[in-house]
């Protein structure tokens, strides 16, 4: 089976997450993925084969050489974003991309134009995987998994290329935060590892977010409108307020790089309670931790000028920035970077505007940054990735094999 043929096959899979389920896998869609997975593992050859009950399947290629070698993994998610549906996927090949529009749904009038995702301009000649417009496509993160798949295959008809015992895992509900929470690390038993779960060719990123999420809670007082002066608080106003204290340009759309932000994602209310919903993000830990006070104190501004306690904060970290679990151990970034440009791909170190399964992995001791995947317009019905991209994430997943072991010769 070619890269191409897998990853179409994989797509067809719905395998959305789900936030308000509270299991893991957080929906059952994710585990037949996984059992179909598993079952062709095991065609190809592969030991340690394990399926958890929480959908988190693990794979052995073992080393083909007498030397001792570092046991590497290749890690990818199975899920695809709750922002768009992933059932009913119908894939289309552009093939040779002349750079125009690209028509998704005529009915529709759904275009995937250059125009307004000019990074399609950087792949005219290639081969395009696109969707039909009316579901995202799921490069986000099935090409990580036919990538790392077909280069497990390609070593094993290769036995010429010397590597050491390689360690693959994918696991479930990336898309909701959740991907590394039963990841068994131990179990795993690699020295380092790498998602690749990235986007343009060439990303390398050791560096991410540190992440938190906020609830705000406003409790008011509601009294008959015609008698409430002096009386009602009216929690819809008073969190209208909080929101306006915050600086607009520490925004997701007005920030970029290494700009943190606050992000509000949820308004429910009404005169007697209103609740909202953020998001906190800055790749600076101290910057990060001021973010987190800087919501505490709102509240107790709003509340001594109250009188009363109408205003709580509950902030919960997500994760934390990898670069530091990633710093004592830079070989691991030095062999990737070597690696893409020994297949004839220009590195680009970026920092991650987002979170990744690398990170947490990080902090519960794998360390593992992020390799490019391919697509691109990630969790939405203009997601598209070319087939080229993601052959050359496969060499690149083949060529660290391969360096690995020639590193300890």
């Amino acid at each position: 089976m070619t890269l191409t043929e897998r990853f179409l096959k994989y797509v067809s899979f719905d395998t959305q997450s789900d936030e308000t389920t509270g299991v893991t896998p957080s929906t059952t869609k994710q585990m037949v993925f996984a059992e179909f997975l598993k079952s062709e593992l095991e065609a190809l050859g592969l030991e340690d084969i394990t399926l958890d009950q929480h959908a988190y399947l693990f794979a052995t290629l073992p080393s083909n050489t007498e030397r001792e070698v570092p046991t590497i993994g290749f890690i990818a998610h199975m899920d695809t974003s709750p922002d768009m549906s992933g059932k009913d996927v119908k894939p289309r090949i552009v093939q040779n991309y002349d750079g125009s529009d690209i028509t998704l749904c005529a009915e529709e009038n759904i275009v995937l134009s250059p125009s307004r995702f000019p990074e399609l301009t950087s792949h005219k000649g290639e081969d395009l995987i696109v969707t039909d417009g009316k579901t995202l496509l799921g490069a986000d993160d099935k090409a990580g998994i036919a990538e790392i798949v077909t280069a497990i295959a390609y070593l094993k008809e290769h036995p010429e290329i010397e590597h050491g015992k390689i360690r693959i895992g994918f696991n479930p509900d990336e898309e909701i935060g959740k991907g590394a929470h039963k990841f068994d690390v131990e179990k795993f038993g690699c020295e380092w590892a790498y998602t690749m779960d990235g986007g343009e060719v060439g990303e390398l990123e050791f560096e991410n977010f540190n992440a938190a999420s906020a609830k705000v809670t406003v409790k008011g007082r509601n009294v008959h409108p015609g008698y409430a002066k002096g009386k009602m608080i009216n929690s819809m106003l008073v969190a209208n307020r909080f929101i306006g204290a915050l600086p607009y340009q520490e925004t997701p759309e007005q920030t970029s790089g290494y700009e943190g932000f606050f992000h509000l994602i949820g308004i429910q209310g009404d005169v007697e309670s209103t609740t909202i919903s953020y998001i906190i993000r800055d790749h600076d830990r101290t910057k990060f931790e001021n973010r987190k006070r800087q919501l505490e104190q709102l509240a107790t501004q709003l509340n001594k000028e109250y009188g009363e306690e109408i205003v709580t904060v509950e902030v919960k970290d997500q994760y934390y920035n990898m670069r530091e679990q990633i710093e004592p151990v830079m070989h691991v970034i030095d062999i990737a970077f070597d690696a893409m440009k020994a297949v004839g791909v220009e590195p680009s170190v970026k920092p991650i505007r987002g979170g990744t399964d690398g990170a947490q992995l990080s902090f519960k001791g794998l360390p593992c940054p992020n390799i490019f995947a391919g697509g691109l317009n990630f969790h939405g019905r203009y997601e598209f990735v070319p087939i080229q991209s993601m052959e050359k994430a496969m060499k690149v997943i083949v060529k660290i094999a391969e360096m690995v072991a020639a590193r300890t010769k």
